[in-house]
């Protein structure tokens, strides 16, 4: 079963569900989570759930004690930004440091590379087809939940503005339901990014032009935090297998390189510079 999870809290969250509802098969179940109704439908082949939170998505630390060993939890989430610079982003939640807005220090959910990299190029896609005057981006590792399945954040940002907008709500819709529908049967290359800021240029334009698919994305501003353990956490809560560590070289200050170097080696883990 594949979960996707909204939220009462989040205006941008009730407008892309609205929009799954509008665009794809669902059906109003009998049942109920938090005293919101459950959806469902099956897929390509994968049996599918909507269910609401009447809390903010980051807390939700414990929905796997209500839904046990769901295949993939997608959460469909606002995103908020000082600059407000209109964006579309997917990343996996999970703390590299301290759990400041929510889930647990130092523990990452488990990433699912491939379908985030799903999500991001429909996101892409369906931006430019509609033409809308969107950023495509992933971002880095952050925020709660730290869950034991495969997890990520399908969001919309960065303002209000954008919150509301029902087509970008739409776009985010998509991404959602083509991460569900292609989950398992995509092939790219999972990598693990390391360096550069929380927003990754580099690493989103690899992943849309190559076989490449990044799950955990390690900035630079949480270096001071990252030791042999954090880096073998984020290639081993990787759903696919990581054989490959893609380094954003300048993105790195030249102070943290020679460890970052030095743990690699040790992990055995292979790496290229960008």
């Amino acid at each position: 079963m594949i979960l996707i999870v909204a939220s009462n809290k989040d205006v941008a969250s009730q407008n892309i569900k609205k929009q799954i509802l509008q665009h794809y098969s669902f059906e109003k179940t009998a049942e109920t989570f938090q005293q919101n109704p459950i959806y469902k439908a099956n897929l390509n082949h994968k049996e599918v759930q909507i269910v609401t939170l009447n809390n903010e998505s980051i807390y939700a630390q414990n929905i796997t004690d209500f839904f046990p060993n769901p295949e993939l939890i997608i959460f469909i989430s606002r995103h908020s930004s000082i600059s407000g610079t209109p964006t579309f982003s997917v990343h996996t939640p999970g703390n590299l440091s301290e759990a400041e807005l929510g889930g647990l220090p130092r523990k990452v959910s488990v990433s699912p590379a491939n379908a985030m990299r799903d999500a991001l190029r429909t996101m892409m896609r369906v931006k430019n087809d509609m033409q809308l005057n969107y950023e495509v981006s992933y971002e880095c590792t952050h925020h709660g939940p730290s869950l034991d399945v495969p997890t990520m954040f399908v969001e919309l940002g960065s303002s209000p503005k954008q919150w509301s907008d029902l087509k970008a709500a739409e776009t985010i819709a998509h991404s959602a339901i083509e991460a569900v529908s292609c989950f398992n049967s995509s092939q790219a290359k999972a990598v693990l990014g390391i360096g550069g800021p929380h927003y990754s240029n580099k690493f989103t334009k690899l992943a849309l032009e190559k076989e490449m698919a990044f799950g955990h994305i390690i900035p630079k501003y949480v270096f001071p935090n990252v030791d042999l353990i954090i880096l073998k956490q984020c290639v081993e809560r990787t759903l696919e297998k990581v054989e490959l560590a893609v380094l954003d070289w300048k993105g790195i200050k030249g102070e943290h390189k020679p460890k970052l170097i030095e743990i690699l080696e040790e992990m055995g883990l292979s790496f290229e510079k960008v």
